[in-house]
């Protein structure tokens, strides 16, 4: 089967003060995870926190960087996924213990989830909300609830191939009636996770939402870019003191670098630090 991969579409309805995001990752998604070795459940969460970000950064009415992080003092006790405007998006999760219940709840344990955001000009904003939620979508609703005061649904999957997720979110000024919020609230959550992978958008969107007038906007690609180099890896080395580098590079003769990211090394002699 050729599944649709890594886009982004945002779509609203001519009828109803809402608006909506579907994302569906393969390629982005699996550069991602590929080579770190976690277990199941964590690329299930990475892929999940990949695709909330793109969701996320698809709201953002700025050209800058967006970082959802998730932490806490479980197992799993660090997940992050960055990304900007251009929707080019890495991430890294830390386990530092036996991952044996699966669910999000039990791996992150007692924590938080921070969201930051960057513009390119303008002031940086962090918002925290807690983790205790039953799913990485959960927290992310409660976060809009808390401190933008958006009635936001939001569905996320992944299963260590694909990763794919939607948003809806009540425009700022349509009142108070919820009614078509939760009426299109219902319609999607009929969706299942397979058909949120293989469906392309526009056949989605009609299986969902026959009987509204969707307007469809054209996607938008979504990459994994890491965004290491080697000069930025040398800039790095910079800040560690001279002497504890000569004595590296006189014990092993080079000093490797490994990116935490896409797990690239980079190999520097004596001669790189003239």
């Amino acid at each position: 089967m050729e599944y649709p991969t890594d886009q982004l579409v945002r779509y609203t309805f001519a009828d109803q003060d809402v608006r909506g995001e579907l994302v569906q990752l393969t390629s982005s998604y699996q550069s991602l995870i590929r080579g770190h070795q976690y277990p199941p459940a964590v690329q299930q969460a990475l892929g999940e926190m990949m695709a909330a970000v793109s969701l996320l950064t698809a709201t953002l009415k700025f050209e800058g960087h967006i970082a959802v992080q998730l932490q806490g003092n479980g197992p799993l006790n660090f997940i992050a996924v960055n990304g900007n405007h251009h929707q080019e998006l890495r991430g890294i999760a830390r386990v530092r213990g036996d991952i044996t219940a699966t669910d999000i709840r039990s791996m992150i344990g007692k924590g938080e989830l921070v969201i930051t955001l960057e513009p390119e000009h303008g002031e940086r904003y962090q918002g925290v909300t807690s983790s205790d939620a039953d799913s990485i979508a959960e927290m992310l609703e409660n976060y809009f609830m808390q401190s933008e005061q958006l009635a936001t649904k939001i569905w996320l999957h992944a299963d260590g191939e694909h990763a794919a997720g939607m948003l809806l979110q009540r425009l700022p000024a349509s009142g108070k009636d919820m009614t078509g919020f939760e009426h299109l609230a219902t319609l999607t959550d009929t969706i299942t996770e397979q058909e949120l992978y293989s469906l392309p958008a526009e056949q989605l969107l009609h299986r969902l939402y026959h009987e509204e007038t969707v307007h469809l906007y054209p996607a938008q690609k979504v990459s994994f870019v890491c965004g290491c180099s080697r000069e930025r890896t040398l800039d790095a080395l910079a800040s560690v003191p001279v002497e504890q580098l000569r004595e590296i590079l006189q014990t092993d003769g080079e000093i490797v670098m490994t990116c935490d990211y896409c797990l690239t090394e980079y190999r520097f002699k004596e001669s790189d630090f003239a």
